[in-house]
């Protein structure tokens, strides 16, 4: 099913930005996932800017910049004020990628942003988050530090990502806090439990990312698919073994109620995470045309009661096979603990 519908909007919380009800992850094209086609990339940002998507997500540690250079690139000759666009940072990485933990102190985050202006040359950034909680920084002080890019002008909104519930309500006592970037599919649901509800107690925003679980509810994906060295789902729990035969079975179900909606897996997934509340945007992972054609046609897929009643049953809450990162990423998540 093909999207005959532009992204209506929603409001990023009752501080936050009105967006396009769908956003654009662009962490694949730069980093993670193996390589990616730099001309299909930008191709695919033109093609969802042009589809009426106006979120575009980054993180300065993307391909150590990369993604925000490619992000300026397509948005080259563009209306900057027509697109928003999101930016994790605090994520310290060495030459080779490796992971060296946080740094969400009040002078990194300055000196983050300046960089992150410089390569998207852009005057200022829509919403700008730490990647994580710095366990060594109190989250008073990251969202201090934000806040005075909020008064410089630097800065337009807050988001946090990945946090709990009791992080959430001290960081907005700090500070306003447009969205909350999570993990949310129909393979993660605990942010059911606390913190989707603290967010809406608190008028924060949800932006889902994760929405296919990471292409295991695409229906493209097969026990059987090569990964690159560089692409991280290699050492994902979900996608091992005997966890990845269990999470294929869920998708074989969740196809059939696809297919009798006349919708492929994804469409089912993505319009199942959007149909979950009005404050929550999913965003899409697309590094190719074809698969952001395929993710906007779940615009077009109405869920029913039934409909939702039959998705459930085929993936039921707690269902998945495997933590969705391995056990030292699960670590550093304050929205797990």
């Amino acid at each position: 099913m093909a999207s005959t519908t532009r992204p209506a909007q929603r409001a990023l919380g009752t501080s936050g930005p009105v967006t396009s009800a769908l956003g654009l992850g662009c962490m694949g094209m730069s980093d993670l996932y193996g390589p990616a086609d730099e001309a299909e990339s930008i191709a695919t940002i033109h093609a969802a800017l042009d589809a009426g998507v106006t979120l575009l997500d980054t993180g300065d540690f993307y391909g150590m910049g990369h993604n925000e250079l490619l992000i300026h690139e397509a948005l080259r000759g563009r209306d900057r004020e027509s697109v928003q666009i999101s930016v994790k940072f605090g994520a310290q990485r060495d030459p080779n990628g490796q992971w060296l933990g946080y740094d969400a102190s009040p002078a990194a985050t300055k000196t983050a942003l300046a960089y992150t202006l410089r390569r998207l040359r852009t005057d200022h950034i829509d919403i700008y988050r730490p990647a994580r909680l710095d366990p060594k920084v109190p989250i008073e002080e990251t969202v201090g530090a934000i806040a005075d890019l909020v008064k410089a002008g630097y800065v337009r909104h807050i988001g946090l990502s990945e946090v709990g519930a009791d992080t959430l309500r001290r960081a907005s006592a700090v500070h306003p806090i447009s969205d909350l970037q999570i993990e949310y599919s129909l393979l993660s649901r605990s942010i059911e439990a606390a913190v989707l509800p603290a967010a809406r107690e608190l008028g924060i925003g949800i932006t889902a990312y994760g929405v296919l679980s990471r292409g295991l509810l695409s229906g493209h994906w097969d026990q059987d698919r090569p990964l690159a060295g560089t692409d991280f789902r290699g050492q994902s729990p979900r996608f091992q073994g005997d966890n990845l035969t269990h999470n294929l079975t869920l998708v074989e179900a969740l196809r059939q109620v696809a297919t009798a909606k006349g919708a492929s897996v994804a469409q089912v997934a993505i319009a199942w995470a959007a149909s979950r509340g009005e404050d929550i945007v999913p965003l899409i992972g697309a590094r190719r045309r074809e698969r952001l054609t395929e993710a906007l046609g779940a615009l077009d897929v109405t869920l029913t009661a039934e409909d939702l009643a039959a998705i459930e049953a085929a993936v039921p809450a707690g269902a998945a096979a495997g933590d969705r990162y391995a056990a030292a990423q699960m670590a550093n998540l304050d929205s797990e603990r």
